[in-house]
């Protein structure tokens, strides 16, 4: 089998296979082998995992997550890469091969289809940039099996999913995330180790899901909105998206909210925790 992973690797693939790179797709191949070796070093990949990948275009990560890892349950929804992967890998006995949307897919069913052990799954991708926010979600809000994720995603979008309140990079994915899970920077990627070379320099993240949320909202599905509409605009105050976006509350039912939260009248959401969202949230769908 022929290794895939630098520049003129990934080149004569792409010219052996006929391949045509299709940026509606958000494809663009890592060629740096010390950063794939570091994603899935930072990962805690061991032969006692079992991974699964989102997206593994030429195969380049893949290889290194087949020789680390138990098994790998990878997931590619260009069907031209499919024959590609399939006479890559298949000589490994741990590749399980899906051509599909990751986002149409019922994962913990098909964890409990392919793996046997479940004890240790890990998430990994270079994430295409577009899809980086539904695919977060995804996995935070319909799987039950799926503990850690490790993603390249935009660095733009990794300092959002990091941020602190007080920040310029604190808004509504920020507070979501950070509901369900722990996120934080593993390093910085820069852009000129890809094929073709994206306009943004990128960052891989580590994503690990809550065992148990200490503190609950009482309704996630009205909470995730409440946080979303409290960033609707985002040099407004909170009291003024609230204003804006619940039409039956008005200006004293909103100033008593925040008072009993003992929160200022004028803070803008971006000074608000985690914490005192889940707070506000939890008080305010009593009172519409």
């Amino acid at each position: 089998m022929k290794k895939i992973g630098t520049i003129n690797e990934i080149k004569d693939s792409i010219h052996r296979n006929e391949f045509r790179i299709k940026k509606y797709f958000g494809q663009n191949f890592l060629v740096d082998q010390n950063i794939l070796e570091q994603i899935v070093l930072k990962a805690g990949i061991t032969k006692a995992t079992n991974v699964i990948e989102i997206g593994p275009g030429l195969g380049s990560l893949t290889q290194k997550l087949l020789d680390a890892s138990k098994h790998v349950l990878a997931y590619e929804i260009d069907k031209d890469l499919i024959p590609i992967l399939n006479k890559e890998f298949s000589q490994y006995k741990n590749f399980t091969l899906i051509q599909n949307d990751i986002l149409k897919v019922n994962i913990d069913e098909e964890i409990d289809r392919v793996f046997s052990d479940q004890s240790d799954i890990i998430v990994v991708s270079n994430l295409p940039y577009y899809i980086t926010t539904p695919i977060l979600m995804k996995f935070l809000e319909t799987s039950k099996k799926v503990k850690k994720m490790v993603f390249m995603v935009q660095y733009e979008v990794a300092k959002r999913i990091t941020s602190k309140p007080n920040t310029k990079d604190y808004n509504a994915l920020s507070i979501v995330i950070q509901y369900r899970a722990s996120a934080s920077i593993l390093f910085n990627v820069p852009k000129n180790v890809f094929i073709p070379e994206p306009s943004v320099d990128s960052a891989v993240i580590a994503v690990e899901v809550k065992n148990e949320i200490a503190h609950l909202a009482d309704n996630e599905e009205f909470f995730f909105g409440f946080v979303h509409n409290s960033f609707t605009q985002r040099r407004k105050t909170l009291a003024n998206n609230l204003l804006f976006t619940y039409p039956s509350l008005n200006r004293d039912k909103i100033e008593q909210l925040l008072n009993a939260e003992h929160i200022n009248v004028q803070i803008r959401s971006e000074a608000l925790s985690v914490d005192q969202m889940i707070d506000l949230s939890n008080r305010l769908i009593h009172l519409l």
